[in-house]
């Protein structure tokens, strides 16, 4: 980069420009042609519908079926938000409706079970099969349950939910914490790296003792984590001193955090000091690429997708692009930001491609705010290019929230992070 932002003046900017952020601004969708190319994309979140949107309005040549379980999209921004009392559910939905009536994309809520990848085709758990040039695979995550003793699926549906996918989990443990007695403690188990939204846990951690410093002052949130360091960690640690006292207590692995079992009946998480009982225990799991990713091979050693840094495409399967969380894109963290900016460099890659054009280099941008308490927002940011080794960080791009920001510069991030989801969120889904 020739030229060094502030770190407020690049917050500004990434709110300001979330829908031009990797491709600029771009104008009407052209007219349709014959003989349409067809891209499939296989899920409706942050990096899908991206992919999608931004493919035609690159080239409305280009036909586009996006295939997505859920009719209706519950975001993981901000569901930590719900816990705390300070948004609903329906906040944080995203329908398909605009990219149908505006974008002219097939949008097919039904299930991708199978990819073909020599005959170049999706099969779907209803029946049908799309036929595609280029497919795009944004299937987020899948969980390992068996790593944690005592832990299954089934247990995160019912008992102890991760609620690492927005939706049914996150009312669920919204429920157990308004529900829980006032003296009983929230148990939260960080999984180790990598894993989506690094500073997720420590925002839920953060939200949930709002809720408790208000609702149920006798309670406390309880972290056991299987690492010893955590994202944005200094910037947490100096908010919950200032406003939560101990009603956070946090647990490095080698001070008695890691978790060896737990055991539902009893609601109690056994770690290398010990048991630590719990009136709601939130486990999340460790974590790799969704399920199809596996069932098409699409993942190597390490449970991710291998991708060319400049495409996106699948190092394993040619033709097909792989997205989002479920990627190994280099420094790029696994955040919905990051997802995003992925989607729409795939989608101008494969708009070169399907003309016949050499795809360019790209320029990438993630940034990540997180809620300490209703006006106490920190952030971190950063802008990535392409080397030979990868995607890496750009020197001197964005950083973190300063340790020393005053109280206006606290609350200015809070509402930098209000006006980032509405931005990013009608950028892609409205």
């Amino acid at each position: 980069m020739s030229q060094k932002f502030t770190r407020r003046e690049f917050s500004k900017l990434v709110i300001a420009g979330a829908a031009g952020s990797t491709l600029g601004v771009f104008g009407g969708v052209r007219p349709a042609f014959a003989n349409q190319k067809h891209v499939v994309v296989i899920g409706g979140g942050f990096g899908g519908a991206s992919a999608a949107k931004y493919i035609r309005k690159l080239d409305s040549s280009i036909s586009v079926t996006l295939v997505e379980p859920a009719t209706t999209f519950y975001t993981c921004p901000f569901s930590n938000w719900v816990m705390g009392g300070l948004k609903e559910m329906k906040d944080i939905a995203q329908t398909y409706d605009v990219l149908k009536s505006a974008y002219g994309i097939e949008v097919v809520h039904d299930e991708a079970v199978e990819i073909d990848a020599a005959n170049h085709s999706v099969k779907l758990k209803g029946g049908g099969e799309l036929k595609y040039d280029r497919l795009v695979v944004s299937p987020g995550i899948d969980f390992n349950y068996d790593a944690v003793e005592g832990y299954s699926e089934e247990l995160a549906n019912t008992v102890m939910p991760h609620a690492y996918k927005a939706g049914p989990q996150t009312e669920l443990l919204t429920k157990q914490i308004q529900e829980m007695k006032d003296g009983d403690n929230v148990i939260i188990c960080p999984p180790g790296n990598p894993f989506r939204c690094p500073p997720g846990p420590y925002e839920r951690t953060s939200l949930i003792a709002h809720y408790l410093k208000e609702n149920k002052p006798n309670s406390k949130v309880i972290v056991l984590d299987s690492k010893e360091k955590f994202s944005k960690q200094g910037l947490f640690t100096k908010g919950w001193g200032r406003l939560y006292g101990d009603v956070i207590d946090w647990r490095a692995a080698s001070k008695g955090g890691k978790v060896l079992s737990v055991d539902a009946e009893t609601m109690t998480v056994n770690t290398s000091a010990g048991p630590v009982k719990g009136g709601v225990i939130n486990v999340i799991p460790p974590q790799r690429a969704g399920k199809i990713a596996f069932a098409a091979g699409l993942t190597n050693e390490t449970g991710w997708c291998p991708v060319n840094p400049i495409t996106f495409e699948s190092t394993i399967h040619p033709g097909i692009h792989v997205i989002g969380d479920a990627c190994i894109a280099g420094a790029m963290p696994k955040s919905g930001f990051a997802a995003s900016s992925q989607g729409k460099v795939t989608a101008a890659s494969i708009v070169r491609l399907l003309q016949g054009k050499v795809p360019a280099p790209p320029s990438l941008v993630n940034t990540c705010y997180s809620l300490v308490g209703p006006g106490y927002g920190i952030s971190v940011a950063a802008v990535y290019k392409l080397t030979s080794d990868g995607i890496v960080k750009i020197k001197d791009s964005g950083g973190l929230t300063p340790m020393d920001a005053d109280d206006d510069q606290l609350s200015e991030e809070a509402t930098y992070a209000r006006g980032w989801y509405n931005n990013i969120a009608q950028d892609i889904w409205g």
